[in-house]
C-alpha cells in the first residue's frame, strides 16, 4: 500500500463521522433548553405580570395603571425569592418615604424652597442608609428616599390632595408587588434554593479541593490567593441569596440560621488555612538552616487531612450527608492530634535538632494546623446537620456585619442632594413647567445607582435607552394609542416593545438600556385613567427626562466619582484600621465582626477595580495582611483574657506592659505604615516574645499552663512573621535585610 494510501486511510479512522442533521438539531434545541429558554420564560413572565398590574390599575380606575406597570419592572428578578424580598423592601420604603411626604408637606407647603431643602437632605440621608446596607435593604432606604420626590414634589403643587396622592401611589406600587410576586410564584416558578444549595455544594467541594491542594504542596501564592479572591464573592453572594430564599421557601427558613453559621466559619476556616499555607511558603523562604526540619516534622501531618475529606470510593465529600462521615472522622483526628504532635516535637527537642527559633516555628504551625482542624470540623458539622428540618446548631446569633466608610456614604448621599438642590433652582428660577419632572427623577437616579461600581457609565447606558422609549413612545402616544379601543388592544401593542425591554435586560451588556426602556417607555407611552394628548407637555416631559439623566451623569462624573484611585485608596485605607477593631474592640463577637468587615471591604474594591488590576492586587495584599495579623491579634487577647480570669500570675507584670505596648504599636502600623512604625512594631513583638518566653523558662510547669503560654507565643511568633514576610505590603518598609525576598512562590509542605 502506498503511503498516501495510508494517511487517507489514517484520517479516515481519526475523522469524527459527520452528524447527521436530525442530531445536530437535537444538539442545538438542547442547548436553547438549557440557555436561552430561561431567558424567554423569564420575559414572559415579567412582561405578563406587568401587563396585568396595568390592567388591574384600568379596572380599579386608578389615577395613574402605569405605576403598577412600572413598579413589576423595577421589582423584576429572575428568582421568586428575589423578587419577594426586594418587594418586601420596597414596601417597607414606600411607607417610610409616604410618611415623611406627609410631614414635609404639611411643614413646608407654603415654602416650596423649604420643602425641597428637606427633601434633598431627606434622599441624602437615605442614600447614606442605603450604603450602610446590603441586598435590598439597601433597595429599602433608597425608596424611602426618592419616594419623598417622587410624590412630594407633586403633592407640594397641590397641598391639598396630598392625602389622596400618597394612597393612590401605595395602591398602584402594591398592585405592581402583588402580580410581580404572583405571577413569578405560580408561574413556571424559579425558586432560589436551588441556587443555594448549588453553592454550598460547591464552595464545601472547592474547598476540600484548596485544603487537599494547599496541604499537599501543590498550591503556590497565587493560586491561594485567586481562590480566597474568589471566596469574597462567594461569602457575599451566599449571604444575599440566603437573605432573598427565606421569602420563598419554609425550609430555608428553617436552616437560615446554620447558613448564617456556614458563612461565618467558612470566613474563620479560610483564614486559618491561609495563615497556615503563608507561615510554611516563609519555612521554604527562611535561611534557618532548621527550618527544612521543621517542615519535614510538620509535613506528614498535612497529608493526613485531604483523605479525611473523601469518600470510602475515593471520591471528594459533596452533599450534606458525605459531610456527616466525614465529621466523624474529623473528630477522631482532632482528638488524636495534639498527643501526636507533642510526641513529634519531644523527639525531636530530645535529640537536639531544632533550634529555639526552630522549636518555636513548629509550635506555631502545630497550633495553626489545630485551629484549621478544628474549624473543618465545626464547618463540616454545620454542613452536615442541614439534612434536618430542626438540628442545635440552628441556634446561631452572630450575623454576617457589612462594613462602609461613612466618608464615601456621606459622598454619595450629599451627591443626590447637591443634584436635587440644582435641578430644582433651575426649575424654580426658569418656572419650566416640567422642572418637576426633572428634578424628581434625578433624585431618583442618583438614588438608585450610587450602589453600582460605576454609577457614571450606569446612568449612561440608561440615558441611551431613555432616548429610545422617548422616540418609540412619541410613535405610540400621537400614532398607535389613539387608534386602539380597549385594554385587550393596548396590551396587545405595547407587548412586542416591552418583551424587547425586558430581553435586553437579561443580557449583561445591554441591560441599561432595557432598563431604560422598561420603566420610561411605560412611563411616556401608557395613558393614564383619563387620558391626554399634548404634545407640547410631552416634548417637555420628555427633555425633562433626559436632562436629568444628562444632569446625573456629570454629578457622577465631576463630584468625587466613586471610580477614582482616591475612593479605592480609602477604601484600602479602612480596610488596614480593620486592625484596630481587632486590637481594642470588645472581644464577643469580634472575630465575626473583623472577618465579615474585612471581607465586606475587599469586596467592594474589587467591584471597583475591575480594570485596574494593579490597585486589585495591592488591595488584596493588604486584606491578607489585616486578616492574617488582625485575627491572630484577637486569638491572643482571647488567650489573654482567659489568663487573666484563671490565672493571672501566670505572666509578670513586665510581660502584660509589653503585650499592651504592642496592642498600641501594631494599629499605629496599620494607620499610617512607615519603617518607623514597622521598626517599632518589630521591636515591641520581640520584647514580648522574650518576656513570654522567660515566664515559660525551663522550669517546671503544669501542662495545662505550659500550653497556654505556648500557645501565646504562638500567635506572637507568627505576626512576627508575617511582618517579615517578604511579599507582604510591609516588605518595602524594611529598613535592613530582615525580610529576605523571595522570586518563587512556595507551598505548605
Amino acid at each position: 500500500m502506498s503511503t498516501s494510501a495510508t494517511s487517507a486511510t489514517s484520517a479516515t479512522a481519526t475523522t469524527p463521522a459527520p452528524q447527521s442533521f436530525g442530531r445536530q438539531l437535537h444538539d442545538a434545541a438542547a442547548d436553547w433548553w438549557q440557555t436561552d429558554f430561561p431567558n424567554w420564560i423569564y420575559v414572559f413572565k415579567m412582561v405578563f405580570a406587568g401587563l396585568l398590574a396595568l390592567g388591574i390599575g384600568y379596572a380599579l380606575d386608578l389615577e395613574s395603571p402605569r405605576s403598577g406597570l412600572i413598579t413589576v419592572f423595577i421589582v423584576m428578578q429572575p428568582q421568586s425569592g428575589m423578587i419577594l424580598a426586594k418587594s418586601f423592601y420596597r414596601v417597607i420604603g414606600t411607607l417610610v418615604g409616604s410618611a415623611a411626604v406627609v410631614v414635609f408637606v404639611g411643614l413646608f407647603a407654603q415654602t416650596p424652597e423649604l420643602f425641597l431643602l428637606a427633601t434633598a437632605c431627606w434622599i441624602g440621608l437615605c442614600t447614606v442608609g442605603s450604603a450602610h446596607n446590603r441586598n435590598f435593604r439597601s433597595y429599602g432606604f433608597v425608596l424611602s428616599g426618592y419616594t419623598v420626590a417622587l410624590i412630594g414634589i407633586p403633592a407640594a403643587l397641590n397641598p391639598a390632595l396630598t392625602f389622596d396622592s400618597v394612597m393612590t401611589r401605595v395602591t398602584e406600587i402594591t398592585v405592581g408587588i402583588v402580580c410581580a410576586g404572583v405571577v413569578s410564584a405560580l408561574v413556571f416558578p424559579q425558586a432560589s434554593a436551588p441556587g443555594l444549595v448549588r453553592i454550598i455544594r460547591g464552595r464545601f467541594t472547592a474547598f476540600v479541593d484548596l485544603i487537599g491542594n494547599t496541604l499537599g504542596g501543590s498550591a503556590d501564592r497565587k493560586a491561594l490567593e485567586a481562590t480566597n479572591a474568589r471566596f469574597v464573592g462567594d461569602i457575599i453572594g451566599l449571604e444575599a441569596l440566603r437573605s432573598s430564599a427565606i421569602f420563598e421557601d419554609p425550609e430555608i427558613r428553617l436552616r437560615s440560621g446554620r447558613l448564617t453559621r456556614m458563612n461565618s466559619e467558612f470566613m474563620a476556616l479560610s483564614t486559618r488555612v491561609h495563615a497556615l499555607h503563608q507561615l510554611m511558603n516563609r519555612l521554604h523562604d527562611s535561611r534557618n538552616p532548621s527550618a527544612q526540619l521543621v517542615i519535614d516534622a510538620i509535613s506528614p501531618y498535612f497529608r493526613e487531612v485531604q483523605p479525611l475529606l473523601t469518600r470510602s470510593g475515593g471520591e471528594p465529600v459533596m452533599t450534606a450527608i458525605d459531610a456527616a462521615d466525614a465529621a466523624l472522622k474529623l473528630e477522631s483526628y482532632k482528638q488524636e492530634l495534639p498527643r501526636r504532635v507533642r510526641a513529634t516535637r519531644d523527639a525531636h527537642t530530645r535529640s537536639q535538632e531544632l533550634d529555639d527559633d526552630a522549636v518555636l516555628d513548629f509550635d506555631t504551625a502545630s497550633e495553626l494546623l489545630y485551629r484549621v482542624i478544628e474549624e473543618l470540623h465545626a464547618y463540616t458539622l454545620t454542613y452536615a446537620s442541614l439534612v434536618q428540618r430542626r438540628h442545635e446548631r440552628e441556634q446561631w446569633e452572630h450575623v454576617y456585619a457589612p462594613k462602609t466608610s461613612m466618608v464615601t456614604a456621606s459622598i454619595a448621599g450629599a451627591r443626590a442632594a447637591i443634584t436635587l438642590i440644582g435641578l430644582s433652582t433651575f426649575w424654580i428660577l426658569s418656572g419650566w413647567p416640567s422642572g418637576d419632572v426633572a428634578a424628581l427623577n434625578a433624585a431618583a437616579f442618583c438614588a438608585i445607582t450610587s450602589a453600582a461600581p460605576d454609577p457614571a457609565k450606569a446612568t449612561r447606558t440608561v440615558t441611551m435607552g431613555v432616548a429610545l422609549a422617548v422616540v418609540l413612545g412619541y410613535f405610540y402616544t400621537f400614532h398607535i394609542v389613539p387608534q386602539l379601543d380597549g385594554f385587550w388592544m393596548l396590551a396587545a401593542a405595547l407587548t412586542p416593545v416591552l418583551m424587547l425591554a425586558v430581553l435586553l435586560t437579561t443580557k449583561p451588556t445591554l441591560a441599561g438600556y432595557g432598563l431604560g426602556i422598561c420603566i420610561f417607555f411605560p412611563f411616556v407611552a401608557v395613558p393614564d385613567n383619563l387620558a391626554h394628548f399634548n404634545a407640547a407637555g410631552y416634548l417637555n416631559e420628555s427633555i425633562a427626562l433626559m436632562l436629568s439623566l444628562v444632569v446625573t451623569t456629570v454629578a457622577f462624573m465631576v463630584l468625587l466619582p466613586p471610580t477614582t484611585n482616591w475612593t479605592v485608596r480609602h477604601l484600602e485605607k479602612q480596610l488596614r484600621k480593620q486592625v484596630v477593631q481587632a486590637c481594642f474592640g470588645k472581644l464577643a463577637h469580634l472575630a465575626l465582626q473583623f472577618e465579615s468587615g474585612t471581607r465586606d471591604l475587599m469586596h467592594q474594591i474589587t467591584m471597583l477595580t475591575g480594570s485596574r488590576p494593579a490597585l486589585r492586587k495591592d488591595a488584596f495584599g493588604w486584606m491578607f495582611a489585616t486578616l492574617e495579623i488582625g485575627h491572630a491579634i484577637i486569638e491572643l487577647r482571647t488567650e489573654l483574657h482567659g489568663i487573666r480570669s484563671g490565672n493571672p500570675g501566670l505572666l509578670s507584670p513586665a510581660a502584660y506592659a509589653a503585650l499592651d505596648r504592642l496592642r498600641e504599636a501594631l494599629p499605629a502600623l496599620f494607620r499610617q505604615p512607615t519603617p518607623a512604625t514597622l521598626a517599632a512594631v518589630l521591636d515591641a513583638n520581640n520584647r514580648t516574645i522574650a518576656e513570654v518566653q522567660q515566664a515559660i523558662g525551663p522550669h517546671y510547669r503544669e501542662r495545662s499552663e505550659r500550653h497556654r503560654l505556648q500557645r501565646t507565643l504562638s500567635y506572637l511568633h507568627f505576626i512576627r512573621t508575617a511582618l517579615l514576610d517578604p511579599q507582604s505590603p510591609l516588605q518595602p518598609m524594611h529598613q535592613n535585610g530582615d525580610a529576605a525576598t523571595s522570586s518563587g512562590a512556595h507551598h505548605a509542605a
